[in-house]
C-alpha cells in the first residue's frame, strides 16, 4: 500500500492506538478518537470518564513529543488484514486556533461529539513518517 493508501486508511478508521514514551522509556498507549485535517492528526481529551485530568500521555508528550498512532484492519479471513503505522511529532494545544480547528474537525467525524464536544486538551501530530503493512502484499 503506498503513502496516499495508507493515510486514506487512517483517515477512514474510526478508532486509533496513541503510542507515547513515559519518562521511563517504557511505551504508553491508548485509544483515540482523532481527524486528519491539513496534514496533521488531531485528537482531544473528551469528556468520557477518567481518573484524572492530568493524563499520562500528555504528561509523556510534554517530556517527548515522539509518538506513533496506529489503526489495523482485522479480518477473520487472513488474506484481508492491514495496518498503518504513522510516526510524528505531537504537541499540546489549549484554547488556541489549534485547539478550536481539531475540535471542530472532531465534531464533523463524530457527530457524538455534537451534543458534548470535547473540552480537554488538544493534541495535534506532525506526521514524520507512514509504515503500512497488508497480507496482500
Amino acid at each position: 500500500m503506498n503513502t496516499a493508501e495508507a493515510l486514506a486508511l487512517v483517515e477512514s478508521s474510526r478508532v486509533a492506538r496513541l503510542a507515547t514514551v513515559r519518562p521511563d522509556g517504557r511505551p504508553h498507549l491508548v485509544p483515540i478518537t482523532f481527524a486528519i485535517t491539513a496534514g496533521t492528526i488531531v485528537t482531544m481529551i473528551d469528556l468520557k470518564p477518567k481518573t484524572t485530568s492530568e493524563l499520562q500521555r500528555l504528561r509523556n508528550i510534554d517530556a517527548n513529543p515522539s509518538v506513533s498512532v496506529m489503526v489495523d484492519e482485522w479480518n477473520e479471513d487472513w488474506d484481508h488484514l492491514r495496518w498503518v503505522r504513522v510516526d510524528g511529532t505531537a504537541r499540546v494545544h489549549s484554547d488556541d486556533d489549534v485547539w478550536r480547528h481539531a475540535r471542530d474537525a472532531l465534531i464533523v467525524k463524530y457527530p457524538q461529539y455534537s451534543a458534548q464536544p470535547p473540552e480537554g486538551a488538544a493534541i495535534s501530530i506532525t506526521i514524520d513518517g507512514v509504515t503500512s503493512w497488508t497480507s496482500s502484499g
